[in-house]
């Protein structure tokens, strides 16, 4: 059973109650949400190929006050949410999106809500396809300053530095660079370890077949919090009606080691993993056991290229070979910005 398969299998949630946690393993890793415009385009919405003025656009914007589409989702809401139990991630609906049959097309757009009257982003909603995926290599993105956003470090950290810059749609799918209205504040943890495979699965799955992903990130919000306490993921493949991708799952906007404060983004060590003088040993074993699995992580590169890829990434050429990650970085090789390789 191919692993798209095991998503659609992957049932942990019901609509009206959360009966059982189900994670999905991946070989590598806002408020009641009620009023959205549902399952269809975000309100407002201009879907590429048909902006206002009728002429063909491939990345049209969505427009208007989206406050609604911060808070509120009829779906599911944070109360339904079971707490963090040390998984990056839970099924929700039975692993089923809320998408409904008026959804499913093959037309390119992206739809990104304004950011609410206190500087939070809302919904951000793409059809995934080769035609929107990135050509070049991401930038600079240190400029932007989502809600909540502080600079803090722990040594509990493997990259000490405790928030991302997140993009709700994963800039391999999109394209989408400093855009204010992609990036919320969110942990290294939720970045890498929740978001990042789901993004990963969709690139592969485009990226192979040339399909449609339908693909909508939903930050969940308590209140006036200015940090998400964590997105809703939804996925559905179009041409084979969620045959190759079918997934929906909430993802945690935590930290394991450290206390966050959702109001205003202030963080403290909660003591579950030492204090921060300790903390060097417990990112020392994170990476010894990384540069363990570097030996048996596979890449790929090309006989001239100067990064390392993952296997169907757009900028690879026919002449491709296979090697460790280990040997890749011993080559001097730096990982593509597009595909995001492991690292």
């Amino acid at each position: 059973m191919n692993i798209w398969l095991k998503l659609r299998k992957t049932a942990a949630i019901t609509l009206c109650e959360l009966l059982a946690i189900a994670t999905i393993f991946i070989g590598c890793a806002s408020t009641d949400l009620s009023g959205t415009e549902g399952a269809g385009h975000a309100a407002g919405a201009v879907v590429a190929g048909e902006d206002s003025s009728g002429a063909l656009g491939s990345k049209d914007k969505v427009d208007g006050p989206q406050e609604d589409l911060v808070n509120n989702n009829s779906y599911v809401s944070l109360d339904a949410i079971p707490a963090y139990d040390g998984k990056a991630y839970v099924a929700v609906n039975n692993n089923e999106p809320f998408f409904t049959d008026s959804d499913m097309t093959t037309t390119a757009f992206e739809n990104y809500s304004d950011l609410d009257s206190l500087g939070r982003c809302g919904v951000a909603y793409a059809n995934i396809c080769k035609d929107i995926m990135p050509t070049e290599e991401r930038g600079k993105i240190g400029m932007i300053k989502p809600s909540g956003w502080h600079t803090v470090k722990y040594d509990v950290i493997k990259d000490r530095y405790l928030y991302n810059r997140c993009h709700l749609i994963g800039y391999q799918l999109a394209g989408e660079n400093a855009n204010p209205k992609n990036l919320i504040t969110g942990t290294r943890y939720l970045n890498v370890e929740g978001m990042l495979p789901f993004e990963n699965l969709v690139a592969d799955y485009v990226n192979n077949t040339g399909n449609h992903v339908l693909y909508r990130v939903t930050p969940m919000f308590s209140g006036s919090n200015l940090v998400a306490n964590g997105v809703l993921i939804e996925a559905k493949s179009v041409e084979d009606n969620g045959g190759g991708i079918l997934f929906n799952v909430y993802c945690y906007n935590v930290q394991p080691g450290v206390g966050i404060n959702y109001e205003n983004g202030d963080s403290w060590l909660d003591g579950t993993t030492g204090s921060a003088s300790s903390g060097s040993d417990s990112s020392a074993a994170e990476n010894s056991a990384a540069d363990s699995s570097n030996s048996e992580t596979m890449v790929h590169i090309t006989a001239t290229g100067k990064k390392y890829h993952r296997a169907g990434c757009r900028t690879l050429k026919k002449s491709d070979t296979e090697v460790t990650l280990d040997e890749a970085k011993s080559m001097g090789l730096s990982p593509c910005g597009i595909c995001n390789p492991p690292q």
